[in-house]
């Protein structure tokens, strides 16, 4: 069973052996090597490419989208050229993990989708995004490899959160006028604030958000002065109570799928020292006060309780009845091009889904990134993208274990980049906000994350999965 789970994980792929007799790697990996010896530019490469990369995160809350596409432009017209001038090695030089052939897998068969699709045009303007991000990834995953880039990338995004956070929290004490109908007009919280920031909408504030919150807790015990220890713990409370403001019930979802997943890892991470007694009872008890504080919060804070009733409700509540006319529409659309689909983009989905809309209810998007990746690339592309989502949680806890019996602190930020994907994934069941660029640029940033720690598997390593984890060692 171990070897089927990482012959099907890609944990035991001899990639460096792959790289050294790849003959793509060899032609155009080190073809401007000449150059790099010479050019002062490539002497300061990986500067120059976190600066390009600081300067997405630091504007993306704040500018047009098409700012940021060209920032993305940028970047990865800078990755090619590094990549182009890096020193030809009998190693993985390039950092090449299985993370990037599953994502290389996805593109390959998005752009199979975009040369069938029914709308060509359309669906390549969504393939150019598409592969804009998934080259943002491969800048991510090379850069973070350095434990002082990736502290600076972090700072920085939570720096720039804090700030969207404050001005969330100031539209709730000082009122903010709401842009579009976010709740149902007969619902109790109807005149509630919905707080969205400088991001226009309470949904995309939360999904900016989620992300925020995971790496600002884990901050609280990465960082290791007293002062950036409380100024993590502002950023917590801070992003925490914004997101929660938002009303954003996606966006609750991921906090709560999140944190569950965060307070598992982080047990496992530290039981190794913890007596015999605290490793086993410790998360029963935390679940259970969790538990607790979310049964209080419901029973007796009015507005929580109304949304998280609306939740259940059905059709009932008018936000959930759109969804769901929504979602019939575009399984649907799916039925009918069940292989590759009708290309990536929301440009293609609004030339076809309203041929399959029910009266009355247009959208932009399938509210549901689960069936937008099936009905952009069909059930192939919705398998290679479970497929992806595997062999990066597998690489991630992999890795957790390496770090965790080092002792290595870096495994907190692993725990973050895990746990973020979740809160994304969580809050993408119910809305597809995770296409916008402030929030897709932050998904591909955590995958470059738990992609940066990759190292080979050794051939005694067996998975996690199915290895019971370390003793601790009671003295």
């Amino acid at each position: 069973m171990d070897f089927f789970w990482q012959q099907f994980t890609l944990s035991s792929l001899p990639l460096k052996q792959y790289i050294t007799t790849s003959y793509v790697h060899r032609f155009v990996v080190g073809l401007l090597s000449y150059w790099r010896q010479t050019s002062i530019l490539l002497q300061w490469g990986d500067a120059i490419a976190v600066v390009l990369l600081s300067l997405v995160y630091i504007l993306a809350p704040f500018v047009s989208n098409a700012l940021v596409g060209l920032l993305l432009i940028a970047c990865v017209g800078f990755w090619l050229l590094l990549t182009l001038a890096d020193e030809p090695a009998h190693n993985n030089a390039t950092g090449v993990t299985p993370i990037h052939l599953l994502v290389f897998l996805y593109w390959g068969i998005a752009t199979v989708a975009t040369s069938l699709s029914p709308v060509k045009k359309a669906a390549f303007a969504g393939w150019t995004k598409l592969t804009l991000y998934l080259l943002l990834f491969a800048l991510c995953a090379r850069l973070l490899k350095s434990t002082r880039i990736r502290s600076w990338l972090i700072a920085v995004y939570l720096h720039v959160s804090l700030i969207v956070s404050v001005y969330g929290l100031r539209q709730w004490f000082f009122g903010a006028k709401a842009l579009a109908t976010w709740v149902d007009p007969e619902s109790p919280l109807s005149k509630t604030t919905r707080v969205y920031s400088y991001l226009g909408n309470p949904n995309l504030l939360a999904g900016y958000l989620l992300p925020a919150v995971i790496l600002s807790f884990i901050a609280i015990f990465a960082w290791r002065s007293g002062l950036t220890k409380a100024l993590a713990l502002t950023m917590f409370i801070v992003n925490s109570a914004c997101l929660v403001l938002t009303f954003s019930r996606g966006g609750w979802i991921g906090l709560v799928v999140s944190f569950l997943v965060l307070l598992v890892l982080l047990l496992y991470w530290w039981s190794i020292d913890m007596p015999p007694f605290w490793r086993t009872w410790s998360l029963p008890i935390l679940l259970g006060s969790l538990a607790i504080v979310f049964v209080l919060a419901v029973l007796f804070v009015e507005p929580v309780r109304e949304r998280v009733l609306s939740i259940f409700a059905g059709r009932g509540d008018s936000s959930n009845n759109f969804r769901i006319n929504v979602w019939i529409a575009v399984i649907e659309m799916i039925k009918d091009r069940p292989v590759i689909g009708i290309g990536p983009g929301n440009s293609a989905f609004n030339k076809v889904y309203p041929l399959y809309q029910l009266p009355k209810y247009t959208a932009l998007s399938a509210y549901s990134v689960f069936l937008e990746i099936a009905v952009e690339t069909g059930l192939i592309g919705f398998v290679s993208f479970l497929w992806l989502l595997i062999v990066t949680f597998n690489s991630g806890l992999l890795q957790l274990r390496r770090l965790r019996e080092q002792r290595n602190i870096e495994g907190l930020w692993l725990i973050a980049g895990i746990a973020a994907l979740t809160a994304m994934l969580g809050h993408g069941l119910v809305d597809t906000v995770w296409y916008r660029p402030q929030i897709n640029t932050l998904w591909w940033l955590m995958v470059g994350l738990v992609a940066s720690y990759w190292k080979p598997l050794p051939k005694n390593q067996t998975n996690p999965i199915h290895s019971s984890p370390p003793q601790a060692t009671v003295s």
